[in-house]
């Protein structure tokens, strides 16, 4: 399967054929109304931009992705591995209301609750049970991705949903590439922890510059594939959010001065 670009009223986004129509999509800096350095769709919240101009990219967002701004659930990302099930009291909670949860992963049988993940060079996926509907978004960075989070948000679904891995979709969003992505050794030794032999197809070392370089998204979708989910099941969107400034933010090239761009998906009713 492949991804496919959507451009409508200025915003720039990327839905997976694996999903249909199912409200979801991972979304560029393309298209708000948010002033330098978030310009211009910021969806990410606490990073100093005005908050009407964050709630009015959201509206613009959800317009275009088919979701209700007002019922946006926001993910509160601290890079560890809690799976929230999210229910319809957590309606609008990190746009409109206080969040009252930490949690890197958002899954939910309920509809017209979009799940709101973030990044700015982490890895983002999103999940979906095409039987019940049931839908998931992760936040992956290396540190969650070491530590298994992808395959517990697929256990928590498949609980959740009563659905066997091997039924769920799965589409990988753009972070940061294994061009850009340049670690020293604590990277690598923490994913051979984790996956043994399976991690080594995801790092390379650079001689030159006395560096590893790590595909991220290889590595998240290998926890995909030991989760249980088939490899046709599973769609990549190979972007370097590095090396396109244009797109996305990169939080190694902009620093903490800069937006967020999200991965969003909905139960449908």
């Amino acid at each position: 399967m492949s991804f496919v670009t959507h451009c409508e009223s200025e915003i720039v986004w990327y839905t997976s054929s694996l999903f249909g129509g199912v409200p979801h999509g991972f979304s560029t800096r393309l298209g708000g109304v948010s002033g330098s350095p978030w310009d211009t769709l910021n969806l990410g919240t606490g990073r100093g931009d005005v908050h009407a101009h964050v709630a009015e990219n959201y509206r613009r967002f959800c317009a275009v992705v088919g979701a209700n701004p007002e019922r946006v659930v926001l993910a509160k990302q601290v890079h560890e591995t809690t799976v929230r099930a999210v229910t319809a009291a957590d309606a609008g909670k990190g746009l409109h209301v206080p969040r009252d949860y930490t949690a890197d992963a958002l899954i939910t049988m309920e509809p017209d609750l979009p799940l709101v993940v973030f990044s700015a060079d982490c890895g983002i996926l999103l999940l979906r049970d095409p039987v019940t509907g049931a839908v998931g978004a992760v936040h992956a960075g290396w540190r969650g991705c070491a530590a298994g989070i992808v395959e517990k948000a697929v256990v928590a679904l498949c609980k959740l949903s009563g659905a066997e891995a091997s039924r769920l979709c799965a589409a990988v969003g753009p972070c940061i590439g294994q061009c850009c992505f340049e670690t020293d050794s604590d990277v690598p030794d923490a994913m051979r922890e984790a996956l043994g032999r399976d991690a080594k197809p995801y790092f390379v070392y650079n001689d030159a510059r006395n560096k590893w370089q790590v595909d991220l998204a290889g590595l998240n979708r290998e926890w995909l594939l030991r989760a249980g989910l088939p490899a046709a099941n599973i769609d990549a969107l190979r972007l370097c959010t590095a090396c396109h400034p244009e797109l996305f933010w990169s939080h190694r090239k902009m620093g903490d001065k800069r937006g967020a761009q999200v991965a969003m998906i909905m139960k449908a009713a």
